[in-house]
């Protein structure tokens, strides 16, 4: 553990296995090294810390009275339920009780408390949710995968310069390569959004290395693809669907003859692996970059597995101290676009005066 860094606050009933699924996480994480503090109704979380066993690990408990429903109104529930475990597990982050925060629960309410609570980065006009692909090489990551459904250049090339500071503090990444999420190459692909962002981008200073094609989401070879969170999330969808057609299909072929049975027996390893380098549980959770503090948002079918990742993804974003950096980078976001109008304009060529005509 490092020195000076506080525990994960871990909203304990959110999910659809809560709370029994991320009590088991968070105990995996402790006897993993990590520090937590579990959010929830307390009688049920100690009930299911004792149900397994694990009362010795002292793993601390903080009541919160209330939990935000699936079906509830995010906004209205955070103002409505104020002493809900998510709410709960934000406030311990700004009071600095908490290094971070985890919850699997209404995603909607996690990104409303965010904001309610934390507060927007100085200079940030919207938050972003990223998301770590599972890829050839790498994890590249891509940013937003749903938090903002429509987005103006601005938001796109902010989320750039805060994926950037991510990919490089958090994942290690020396020098990460950028790309804009388009249908094609070239530069004059894409809508009138993605080519007024790349040429923003083509000026930050940053490793930009223009359009990513769908087909090259999983390839590794850009660190990190910027998106609005509407095609993001389809995206994302789309691979999360293509694994499991894939999964499947390939226990059917494997499956079907004798010989294709023993050929499945013999890359037992291989698969198992491959599944592994897919499989979302993996990576845990989405880390919400933009607001003043760490807030991962796991997927609301989590078992333990992705619980126990979600809390180290926290510990790593925590640790990485990067908040100040991107909201120092975002700010360059205004200054780039209009750097990149003014040259556009300046190497637009001049409109063709009328001759005027002359009688006879």
């Amino acid at each position: 553990m490092a020195a000076g860094i506080a525990p994960v606050a871990v909203d304990a009933m959110g999910g659809d296995s809560a709370p029994g699924a991320i009590v088991q996480g968070a105990i995996n994480a402790v006897r993993q090294g990590l520090d937590v503090v579990l959010v929830g109704r307390e009688d049920r979380v100690r009930e299911e810390i004792r149900a397994r066993g694990a009362v010795g690990l002292g793993i601390p408990v903080r009541h919160a009275s209330e939990v935000v429903e699936m079906d509830d109104h995010p906004g209205r529930a955070m103002r409505g339920k104020r002493d809900n475990s998510i709410r709960v597990c934000f406030e311990m982050v700004r009071s600095g009780e908490a290094s971070g925060m985890v919850s699997a629960g209404n995603s909607g309410a996690v990104m409303a408390g965010a904001i309610f609570v934390l507060g927007r980065l100085s200079g940030v006009e919207r938050p972003a949710i990223i998301s770590v692909l599972p890829a050839v090489k790498g994890r590249p990551i891509l940013i937003d995968m749903g938090a903002n459904v429509e987005c103006r250049p601005v938001h796109l090339v902010q989320f750039a310069l805060m994926g950037e500071v991510y990919a490089r503090r958090v994942t290690g990444v020396a020098r990460p390569r950028i790309a804009v999420l388009a249908n094609g190459e070239e530069e004059s692909k894409g809508t009138e959004l993605t080519r007024r962002v790349a040429a923003a981008l083509r000026r930050s200073g940053l490793r930009f290395d223009g359009y990513c094609e769908g087909r090259d989401l999983m390839t590794g070879e850009f660190d990190v693809i910027v998106t609005d969170g509407f095609t993001g999330n389809v995206a994302l969808k789309t691979m999360e669907g293509t694994a499991r057609a894939v999964g499947r299909l390939l226990k059917r072929a494997l499956t079907s003859t004798v010989p294709s049975k023993i050929g499945g027996l013999l890359a037992q390893n291989a698969i198992r692996e491959m599944k592994r380098r897919v499989d979302w549980r993996e990576v845990g959770g989405a880390p919400l970059v933009g607001v003043d503090g760490v807030a991962v948002i796991s997927h609301g079918s989590s078992d333990a597995l992705a619980v126990e990742n979600a809390i180290r993804r926290a510990f790593d974003a925590a640790s990485a101290r990067a908040t100040a950096e991107m909201a120092e980078a975002a700010s360059r976001a205004g200054g780039l676009l209009e750097a990149a109008e003014r040259d556009e304009l300046e190497l637009a060529p001049a409109p063709r005066r009328r001759r005027a005509s002359v009688d006879g």
